[in-house]
């Protein structure tokens, strides 16, 4: 959890909360036709209970935030542009939302995804 004190008070800030946030990111994402599970637990999880935040996993560590996002990829698009384009927009909009720098944005594509009218 990321915790900032000025004069006023404390602000907590979770992992999920940053979660959340680029969870959204990522899923707006040109190319991104859904977020992947990076494990079988996990995904068995996400069926059972949806998540906001599934795909995503945030790392909080010495004042430095690490955000590991695993998406599936719309085939037929340029997968090294999709995932730098994801890494680009979930960096600022995290940044842009909370005010506080982001570390690294490492993109995992864990699969393609065929649309069903090719």
């Amino acid at each position: 959890m990321k915790q900032d004190t000025n004069n006023l008070g404390s602000i907590h800030i979770s992992t999920r909360a940053i979660a959340s946030i680029s969870y959204q990111a990522a899923i707006r994402s040109y190319g991104v036709v859904g977020l992947a599970s990076k494990n079988i637990v996990e995904g068995l999880t996400n069926r059972i209970v949806k998540d906001p935040t599934h795909g995503i996993e945030v790392d909080y560590d010495n004042d430095e935030i690490n955000i590991d996002v695993y998406i599936i990829v719309q085939y037929g698009t340029r997968i090294k542009s999709v995932a730098a384009s994801v890494a680009n927009t979930v960096r600022y909009h995290v940044e842009k939302s909370l005010g506080i720098p982001i570390n690294e944005v490492n993109v995992h594509v864990q699969g393609i995804r065929i649309n069903e009218s090719d």
